[in-house]
């Protein structure tokens, strides 16, 4: 089984990364195990943030590293809260506050589009000068009032106009299934499979 380690201390990331990865044959560590410190993350693009934390992580635990960076972006907001969603109403991060905050600058907007980025980055090494790069996107529009159990971050307010259900409301296999998280992983692990870097 390949062992990496995944640059997030974010407990539903954790969980539904390794919920995609292990069929594939892949166990993936929490930095935590390696008491990697924070990586800051100065940058205004998923991309680059992603980047640096997947270098960060495997500077300080040896391992390849998986890193991700995502957030909601939301038409009427210009891309807002993008790469700031953890930490939209500033800190300490809540998911309740960045949820308040949301609606109220959407209070007056009559387009509620949004959509979920992901962005995967896997480095075999610190310096690795071809890391490789996956991304997915989640469409949906933003709700007033809040449904469903499951997820995290701004799922229950993130209506999926298919399903008619909010990013909470989905079950576990199925929001892994067409979210942006799972679609980026998908991607990530097709591309690491043709350069075999898998096993």
């Amino acid at each position: 089984m390949s062992k990496l380690v995944i640059a997030s201390g974010n407990a539903g990331k954790l969980r539904e990364i390794a919920r995609i990865l292990g069929p594939f044959g892949i166990e993936a560590v929490p930095q935590s195990q390696f008491n990697v410190p924070d990586c800051p993350e100065p940058h205004v693009t998923f991309v680059e943030n992603c980047l640096a934390k997947a270098r960060h992580a495997s500077l300080h635990s040896g391992l390849p590293a998986l890193a991700d960076d995502s957030g909601i972006c939301v038409d009427a907001l210009g891309g807002a809260p993008g790469v700031q969603s953890a930490r939209y109403a500033g800190e300490p991060k809540s998911d309740a506050s960045n949820n308040d905050k949301l609606i109220a600058d959407l209070a007056n907007a009559s387009n509620r589009r949004a959509h979920y980025t992901c962005v995967m980055v896997y480095v075999r090494h610190p310096d690795d000068p071809e890391p490789v790069i996956a991304e997915g996107r989640w469409f949906g529009e933003i709700i007033d009032v809040p449904r469903g159990e499951n997820g995290f971050g701004y799922d229950p307010y993130f209506l999926v106009p298919e399903f008619d259900k909010t990013g909470a409301e989905l079950d576990e296999d199925t929001k892994n299934t067409i979210s942006h998280r799972g679609q980026a992983l998908r991607d990530l692990v097709a591309k690491l499979k043709q350069l075999n870097r898998l096993g």
